[in-house]
C-alpha cells in the first residue's frame, strides 16, 4: 500500500509496489480520452497489489447538471483538468454570498473520467480510492452508484469490480456539492487524490497495519505490528503474515512472522503479530524527523497475495499536569498555528508542494506544532509533518451533531461513528500525530447539537473516547473549548465576569487535555477548581501578540496554537476582505512584521525586527473575543515631513533606533507578558536614507535590523523555491515575482501590472500578490502588484523537459528564466 500519495514520485510508487507498470490515464493532449488503465506489460498482472494514481484526465462542468452520471452522457464540451481541484476558488467573488463562506456562491459541480480495464484485473478487486469530495458527494461507475461520503474531508473506497466493462469503456462520474453549514470557506470538489486500487480478494484490510512502539529505551525499541485482514470470513485456508521493518536509511533490522487464525467469524480478522525488537533505535522527533518503514506480506502457500508498507516513527508521547508534553522524555513547547486547510491561490487542492512550502516557512520562524482546524488534513500533510518534525493535533469536528454548524450532509448522530473509525485508522501511525480532538468549540450549547446529554458534553465526549481507544489506546483526547465558564456561562453575560465564576467548563475538567480556545489569563484560576488539568491553549489570539505564550506556565502546560497565524479565505468580517486577515503570514506565506515577533519569542536566535506602522487597522468581538491587528510594513519610502510610529520586535534585553546614523533613543525590553519583545517608538521623523535598530544583550550587540528608502522600480526580479522540481504531472513551482530599483533593492510601493508567459513542460495554474482584498482571481496571466510583489504558480507535466518563463511588467525592465523539469 502506497499511503504517502500526495504527490508521491511515481518511480518511488512503482518501486515500493514491486512492480513496473502504473496505473495512469489520458493526461497533456490527450485528456478525456479513454485510455488503457495499465500498460500491457505482463510485469504488473502478477503483483499482489497495485496503487496508482487516478488525478489525470477528469473532465469537469460546473452547475448540477441532469444525469451527468449517465455514461452515454456527451461530455467532449466539458472542461479538461487533472486532479486535485477546487472549483469554488475559481468562482468570482460575489457580494451579496455569504461573508464567512468566502463570498463564494454555493452549488454543485460534476467531473468525468472515461478509462479502459486490464482484462488481467478479473477475478480480483478493483477499487476506486478517494480521498475526500468537499463538501460532500457521491460517486457513480457505469452509471451504478458505488459509494459516496456524507462528511468531504475524509475518504473512502469503493468496490467497482462487478460493474466493470472488460469489452468498452469505463465513465466514473462524481457529483459534488459546497451546500452545507460550514462556518468558513471549504471549497468544493475533488480537491484530494483518487487512487485505483487492484488487489486480491483476501488482503489486507482499508488502513489495516497498526504499528506501535509501547517499549523504548537508549538500546532498543519494541514495535508490535497488527495487521487486519479482509475477505477471509468463514474460510479456513492457512494464511501466512510476514512483517520487515526498515530502518531510515532502508537496511532491514527487524522481521516476525505469524498465521492468521481459525476460526475467521467476523468480516476481518486483527491479527497482532510477535512483537519486533529494534537495536539502537532513531528517534522520530521535531529536531530529528527519523521514519521507519513497516513491510507487511499475506502468504498463500508459496504465493505473496498482498503486500504493503507503511511508515512510523519511534518515539514516546507523554502529558502530565507536571510537566506539560515531554518527547522521547524531553519537555517540549507547543509553538503553533491553528488554521483552516485551504492554501491560498489553489483554494483547498491538496497539493503537497503548496502544504510543504507552508510548512518549511512557519518551521523557519520557530513553529513546531499545527492544529488541524477543524477536520482532517490531507494525508499528504501528515506525511510532511512526520518529515518535516512538526507536531499535530489532529482533530475530527467543528461542532458535534449541530443543526447550525454541522457541515456533514447527512445527520452528524448517524455518521460520527463511521466518520471517527475511518480518521483514527487512517492516522493513527503518523508519528507528528500526538493527540486527537474530538471537536470545536463545546461545551456550552448543548441544544443545539440534537444529542442532548443535559451534562454540557461529557456522556458525549465519553462515548467518542471510547471508540477513539478503541482504534488507537496510544494517544490522549481532547476537545477545544468555547471561550466560556462551567454552566455556559459567555463572555455576553454578566456574570462572566464574577470571580466566582472564573471556574473551568464542565467538560474541560474529563478530557484527557484540557484544550481551551483563547482566556489564558484564567488558566491559574481554573486550576484552583480542577488542579489535575493538563493545559493546552488550542487557539491563542494574534492581536496579543507575544501575551498568550509569555502568560502560560510554560514549564508545566502543553503550548498554545496561534488562531489564523495564516490567511485565510471566509469567516471575513466584511467585504472586500475576502477573509480572515489578522495574521502572521498572507496567504501567499508571505511573512508580515509581526512573523518575526514570533520568531524572537519561539527560537533562541538573536534577532530585532522593524515595523512601520502604516494604520492603525481593526479591533472587534469575534467568537467573544477581541480580535484584530494593525497595519504594519517594513520599508522606509515615506512621505516627507511626516512621523511614523514604529515597533521593534526582538528577544534582546535593549534596542537602539537610529535615523541616518543619529540614535532616536535606547529602550529597554519590557518583562510584562502582554508588553514584552515589543518596543513600540512613538513619533519617530520621517527622513530619506536608513533606519536601524540595534540590539543588546548584556550591553553587547546581537542582532541588527536595517531597511532604507529605494530608488524607483526600474525593473522585476525572479524568485524561485523548488529545485528539485519533478516531472510527475503533480508538482508545483512557485515564482516570486519583485519589482527592484537600480541598485536590486525590493521596491515595497511598486505597483502596476505583470504578465507571466510559459511555455514547455508545465502549465500555469494561478497567479497571485497576497492581497486580500483584491476583487481579481487567480486564473490567466496577468497580475497587479501588490507591495511590489506577484507570484506565479506552475505545475509540472508527466515529461522531463525546459520550461520558459517571462515576466513582463509596463516601464519595468522584463525578465525570463528557463527551467528544468526532471
Amino acid at each position: 500500500m502506497i499511503e504517502n500519495k500526495g504527490g508521491t514520485d511515481r518511480r518511488t510508487v512503482l518501486k515500493a509496489l514491486g512492480t513496473t507498470t502504473l496505473v495512469t490515464t489520458a493526461s497533456g493532449g490527450l485528456l478525456g480520452q479513454a485510455m488503457p488503465a495499465f500498460a500491457d506489460t505482463a510485469s504488473g498482472a502478477d503483483q499482489p497489489r497495485s496503487v496508482a494514481l487516478f488525478n489525470f484526465g477528469w473532465t469537469f462542468k460546473n452547475g448540477d447538471i441532469a444525469n451527468a452520471q449517465d455514461p452515454a452522457l456527451d461530455d467532449s464540451g466539458w472542461r479538461k483538468l487533472d486532479l486535485p481541484h477546487d472549483f469554488q476558488i475559481e468562482q468570482p467573488w460575489d457580494k451579496s454570498a455569504n461573508k464567512g463562506r468566502g463570498f463564494k456562491t454555493l452549488g454543485a459541480a460534476w467531473y468525468r473520467k472515461t478509462f479502459e480495464a486490464d482484462s488481467r484485473w478479473k477475478g480480483k478487486q478493483v477499487l476506486l480510492d478517494f480521498e475526500g469530495i468537499m463538501l460532500s458527494g457521491d460517486v457513480w461507475v457505469n452509471g451504478k452508484k458505488v459509494g459516496g461520503t456524507a462528511y468531504g474531508y475524509l475518504g473512502f473506497e469503493a468496490d467497482i469490480s462487478d460493474l466493470i466493462h472488460y469489452d468498452g469503456a469505463n465513465v466514473v462520474a462524481v457529483r459534488a456539492t459546497t451546500e452545507g453549514n460550514s462556518r468558513w470557506y471549504t471549497g468544493g470538489g475533488l480537491f484530494r487524490d483518487v487512487h485505483l486500487v487492484v488487489r486480491n480478494p483476501v488482503s489486507i484490510a482499508r488502513h489495516g497495519i497498526f504499528v506501535t512502539t509501547p517499549v523504548i529505551t537508549a538500546n532498543s525499541a519494541e514495535v508490535n505490528v497488527q495487521v487486519e485482514v479482509a475477505g477471509l470470513q468463514g474460510k479456513t485456508d492457512a494464511i501466512q503474515i510476514n512483517t520487515k521493518v526498515f530502518s531510515p536509511d532502508g537496511k532491514l533490522v527487524a522481521s516476525t512472522s505469524g498465521p492468521v487464525p481459525i476460526p475467521r467469524n467476523l468480516p476481518t480478522a486483527e491479527v497482532p503479530m510477535p512483537k519486533l525488537d529494534v537495536a539502537d533505535p532513531q528517534l522520530w522527533s521535531v529536531e530529528t524527523p527519523q521514519l521507519y518503514t513497516a513491510e507487511v506480506e499475506l502468504v498463500a502457500g508459496d504465493k505473496v497475495i498482498d503486500r504493503m508498507t507503511k511508515r512510523f516513527g519511534i518515539r514516546t508521547i507523554e502529558f502530565s499536569k507536571e510537566f506539560g508534553l515531554h518527547v522521547n522524555g524531553k519537555k517540549v513547547f507547543l509553538k503553533g498555528i491553528a488554521n483552516h486547510d485551504d492554501l491560498g491561490a489553489v483554494g483547498v487542492a491538496a497539493y503537497k508542494t503548496s502544504i510543504a512550502r507552508m510548512m518549511d516557512t512557519i518551521k523557519a520562524f520557530g513553529f513546531n506544532h499545527i492544529r488541524t482546524s477543524h477536520n482532517p488534513y490531507s494525508e499528504s500533510f501528515l506525511d510532511l509533518a512526520d518529515e518535516k518534525g512538526l507536531l499535530i493535533v489532529d482533530e475530527l469536528y467543528d461542532k458535534w451533531g449541530s443543526t447550525v454548524a454541522w457541515a456533514g450532509s447527512q445527520p452528524w448522530n448517524d455518521v460520527w461513528f463511521d466518520n471517527m473509525k475511518e480518521w483514527i485508522k487512517r492516522d493513527r501511525n503518523h508519528p507528528s500525530v500526538i493527540m486527537w480532538s474530538f471537536g470545536n468549540e463545546l461545551q456550552f450549547q448543548e441544544t443545539r447539537w440534537n444529542w442532548p446529554t443535559g451534562d454540557w458534553g461529557k456522556t458525549t465526549y465519553r462515548i467518542m473516547d471510547v471508540v477513539a481507544k478503541r482504534y488507537d489506546p496510544t494517544r490522549k483526547t481532547t476537545v477545544a473549548m468555547y471561550p466560556a465558564r462551567a454552566n455556559g456561562i459567555i463572555k455576553a453575560d454578566p456574570a462572566f465576569k464574577i470571580k466566582e465564576n472564573i471556574v473551568p467548563p464542565e467538560l474541560a475538567t474529563i478530557t484527557d487535555v484540557a484544550a481551551f480556545n483563547y482566556v489564558w489569563d484564567d488558566y491559574q484560576e481554573y486550576l484552583k477548581h480542577a488542579p489535575d488539568m493538563i493545559i493546552y491553549q488550542s487557539e491563542a489570539v494574534t492581536n496579543e501578540l507575544a501575551a498568550p505564550y509569555f502568560g502560560m506556565d510554560r514549564d508545566k502546560m502543553v503550548g498554545l496554537a496561534y488562531w489564523g497565524a495564516i490567511e485565510y479565505w471566509g469567516e471575513s468580517d466584511g467585504w472586500p476582505k475576502k477573509g480572515w486577515a489578522y495574521s502572521f503570514f498572507n496567504h501567499a506565506m508571505q511573512p508580515f512584521p509581526q512573523a518575526w515577533l514570533t520568531k524572537s519569542i519561539f527560537t533562541d536566535e538573536p534577532l530585532v525586527h522593524i515595523g512601520v506602522v502604516d494604520g492603525e487597522g481593526e479591533s472587534k468581538m469575534w467568537n467573544d473575543v477581541l480580535v484584530g491587528q494593525k497595519v504594519i510594513s517594513s520599508h522606509w519610502n515615506r512621505q516627507e515631513g511626516k512621523t511614523y510610529n514604529i515597533y521593534t520586535y526582538t528577544n534582546a534585553d535593549e534596542v537602539e533606533l537610529l535615523v541616518n546614523g543619529r540614535s532616536i533613543g535606547v529602550q529597554k525590553n519590557s518583562t510584562d507578558v502582554r508588553e514584552r519583545n515589543t518596543i513600540y517608538w512613538k513619533d519617530v521623523p520621517y527622513a530619506p536614507g536608513k533606519i536601524t535598530a540595534v540590539a543588546r544583550t548584556g550591553g553587547r550587540i546581537i542582532a541588527k535590523h536595517e531597511i532604507e528608502t529605494t530608488g524607483k522600480a526600474v525593473a522585476l526580479m525572479l524568485e524561485t523555491e523548488n529545485p528539485g522540481w519533478k516531472a510527475d504531472g503533480m508538482d508545483l513551482q512557485y515564482v516570486k515575482v519583485y519589482a527592484v530599483d537600480s541598485k536590486g533593492r525590493k521596491v515595497s510601493t511598486a505597483g502596476g501590472e505583470v504578465t507571466f508567459n510559459v511555455s514547455g513542460a508545465a502549465r500555469l495554474i494561478a497567479v497571485d500578490n497576497g492581497d486580500h482584498w483584491s476583487d481579481d482571481l487567480f486564473s490567466g496571466n496577468k497580475k497587479v502588484l501588490h507591495n511590489g510583489f506577484a507570484m506565479a504558480i506552475l505545475r509540472s507535466g508527466q515529461s522531463a523537459g525546459a520550461v520558459k518563463l517571462e515576466v513582463s511588467g509596463a516601464g519595468l525592465k522584463g525578465i525570463a528564466k528557463t527551467f528544468q523539469v526532471t
